[in-house]
């Protein structure tokens, strides 16, 4: 598999500085498993193997389980996450999939999300599913190439 060209952010890196500063904001108040399996579920529904890759091995190493990392796509059916999970979860689903349905995120989902998150961290959930959502576009569209590995500073030099 070869890349189209070089990741878009690296071609303008005010746009990779202005998604991690993002990034950065939207991440106070949740913890950071939740942000992460957000980040899993949307990329697995977008088939973006760049983020697949880079937000397993992100969970393992704050210290997640092989046993939930596998059950991600099939969290309905597994007993392995809570219920502020399933609804970050179920948010991250019906954000992801806009156009699959009428009410693209329904009025159900965004109250069972509401019980478990107070006002701050619905928004920084929100703006996770949105940027995460962003990120694995990017990455499909430039057909960016998942390493295997963690990243190091050679290959965000290579990449740039």
């Amino acid at each position: 598999m070869q890349a189209r060209m070089k990741n878009p952010v690296f071609v303008l890196p005010e746009a990779m500085q202005a998604l991690l500063a993002l990034g950065k904001a939207s991440s106070k108040g949740l913890p950071a498993k939740t942000i992460q399996l957000v980040h899993l579920r949307a990329s697995q529904i977008n088939g973006c193997g760049v983020c697949v890759d880079m937000h397993a091995r992100e969970l393992k190493a704050h210290g997640e389980t092989d046993v939930r990392l596998f059950g991600v796509a099939a969290w309905r059916d597994t007993p392995f996450f809570t219920e502020a999970e399933r609804a970050a979860l179920a948010l991250t689903e019906e954000g992801t999939r806009i156009c699959d349905r009428g009410e693209p995120v329904s009025d159900e989902v965004w109250a069972e999300a509401a019980k478990h998150y107070d006002e701050q961290q619905l928004a920084a959930l929100v703006l996770n599913i949105a940027q995460i959502n962003l990120w694995n576009r990017v990455n499909v569209m430039s057909k960016s190439v998942a390493l295997g590995r963690a990243w190091t500073a050679d290959d965000m030099k290579a990449a740039g």
